[in-house]
């Protein structure tokens, strides 16, 4: 399966089939679960929250679909769709630093 590299292009939003992953020469440090460091090459994201959240299922196994679901889920006070716009809109801008790939969908 090739990466979906230009999803993102002029800032488009992921397919909700496909499948996030960290990019190549990508990582998750493991510091303190309250604050970890999202490491890209000649760049670091401090992530804590759910930026962590989001990053931590970006695991090429779960669909775009299925994070927004879980985390609607964890975040039920708040509105379904906002928690849904919020997360394609950091899908598509960790895609745009090159720090997340789409890989499609079964």
């Amino acid at each position: 399966m090739a990466a979906a590299r230009g999803v993102s292009a002029g800032g488009m939003t992921p397919d909700l089939q496909s499948k996030p992953q960290l990019a190549p020469g990508c990582r998750l440090n493991e510091a303190s679960q309250q604050q970890r460091v999202l490491l890209m090459p000649e760049k670091a994201l401090r992530l804590s929250g759910p930026s962590l959240q989001i990053v931590e299922r970006c695991d090429g196994k779960r669909t775009v679909r299925e994070i927004i679901a879980e985390l609607q889920k964890s975040y039920d006070q708040a509105e379904p769709q906002k928690v849904e716009s919020d997360i394609l809109g950091y899908l598509t801008l960790l895609n745009d630093q090159r720090a997340v790939d789409f890989v499609a969908g079964d």
